[in-house]
Parts: C-alpha cells; sequence; structure tokens
C-alpha cells in the first residue's frame, strides 16, 4: 500500500517538527535502518491489529515516533488499505457556522404528538 500525499506530508512535517525540537529523536529519525515507507507500513500493522477504524492525529504521530525510536520494530510487510486525512477547520470567534445548501437532502426529523398535560395544580388550587 502506498500512502498517499497528504499523508506522507502530514507525518514527514510532524517528525521533522519534532526532530527540531528533540535532539535525541533527530538521531532516531536518522537511522540508516529506517525510512519513511516502512513508518508508514508499520503505522497501518498497528493500526489493522487494533481493529479500529479511526484514530486521533496523536495516535497515529505517537505510532510515527515509536517506529524510529524503538529498534526492534523491523521492515514491516506493506498492507492493503486506504488513509484518510481529515483536517478539521480552525475555527474562530468571528466565523459563523456554515448553512446547509438548498440543494442539500437533510433527514427529516419527525417527532410524536404531544398528549395533552394532565390538569396541573397551581398554588392558588391548593
Amino acid at each position: 500500500m502506498k500512502a498517499s500525499d497528504k499523508f506522507k506530508t502530514v507525518i514527514e512535517n510532524y517528525l521533522n517538527e519534532t526532530a527540531q525540537s528533540d535532539i535525541v529523536f533527530a538521531q532516531n529519525l536518522s537511522k540508516a535502518s529506517k525510512n519513511l515507507e516502512s513508518c508508514f507500513n508499520y503505522i497501518f500493522w498497528e493500526v489493522k491489529k487494533t481493529g479500529f477504524c479511526a484514530f486521533d492525529n496523536q495516535e497515529i504521530f505517537d505510532m510515527a515516533v515509536k517506529y524510529y525510536a524503538d529498534d526492534s520494530i523491523d521492515q514491516p510487510q506493506p498492507v492493503q488499505c486506504r488513509v484518510v486525512v481529515n483536517q478539521p477547520e480552525k475555527a474562530d470567534l468571528f466565523s459563523s457556522a456554515s448553512e446547509v445548501p438548498q440543494n442539500s437532502i437533510v433527514p427529516k426529523t419527525e417527532f410524536p404528538a404531544l398528549k395533552p398535560a394532565s390538569k396541573t395544580l397551581t398554588l392558588f388550587d391548593l
């Protein structure tokens, strides 16, 4: 499985930023026995082992760091899978929520009819 360009870029940027702030990790990142493609395969194998299909960014980043830091991890075999990277939009106080387009299909929610309430006592009825 080849990782998408977006996935590669996100992981590679994270690893490079981490290496800039952590000298020990920078040495791990430069190991000749480790490479980015094998790192992706390791991540895919770890994800496959869990059986889950969605992960937080930090969970994936931690797997990438572990691959480079742990010398006991060999070259993992490729995994057939599909990777989707979702980048949420950054919200700010001045932006409004996006409106639903007129042509979009929105499921209609129907609520059951309300039954008339039984007579409720008020302070004056006591």
